[in-house]
């Protein structure tokens, strides 16, 4: 299934799920810079990336803004709620897309997507849900894999490849 839209959580998959503070009390956060390539590649297919984590801290969003990520929910309690009304605003169905979580607060959605995946250091009790189960822990390029494994299942992994290649090419000249 080539999803018409991905959805992501933040913490336990493009992070480790650590939280980190230094001494005056701000919180830090670790992204590995493989998932950047998740994103770039679906933006390459032209499909919208969203996030959808219940934390609610700035550095989500500047990595979000850096990226150039479609969808941006922070602090959410409800996330099979946000999904179902982006997918209303953009004319789909929860079965046109494909989250990955891991962890209790995304059991629900991950139970009601057309395509679910988890980070391999999820628990036991996520693992069980899912479609698919990444060999990265999260914070270690789970979502690049993710997201190639979709493309890869979808026989547009070489294209991707060639899209990047030409617009490397492009940005030489």
């Amino acid at each position: 299934m080539l999803p018409k839209l991905v959805l992501t959580d933040i913490d336990g998959v493009w992070t480790d799920g650590g939280m980190y503070y230094d001494q005056t009390g701000n919180e830090w956060k670790k992204f590995n810079t493989a998932d950047s390539a998740g994103v770039l590649f679906l933006k390459l297919l032209n499909i919208p990336i969203g996030i959808i984590t219940g934390e609610n801290v700035k550095m989500v969003s500047r990595r979000a803004d850096k990226l150039q990520v479609d969808f941006c929910f922070l602090g959410v309690r409800d996330k099979v709620r946000v999904a179902e009304e982006l997918c209303t605003k953009l004319n789909i169905g929860l079965d046109e897309v494909a989250y990955i979580g891991d962890d209790i607060n995304d059991i629900l959605l991950l139970e009601k997507v057309g395509f679910s995946a988890t980070p391999a250091n999820a628990p036991s009790y996520i693992k069980e849900k899912v479609n698919f189960i990444t060999t990265k822990n999260g914070g270690d390029g789970a979502f690049r894999e993710f997201v190639e494994h979709i493309l890869s299942q979808n026989g547009l992994m070489n294209r991707v490849l060639i899209k990047y290649m030409k617009s490397q090419t492009k940005l030489k000249q």
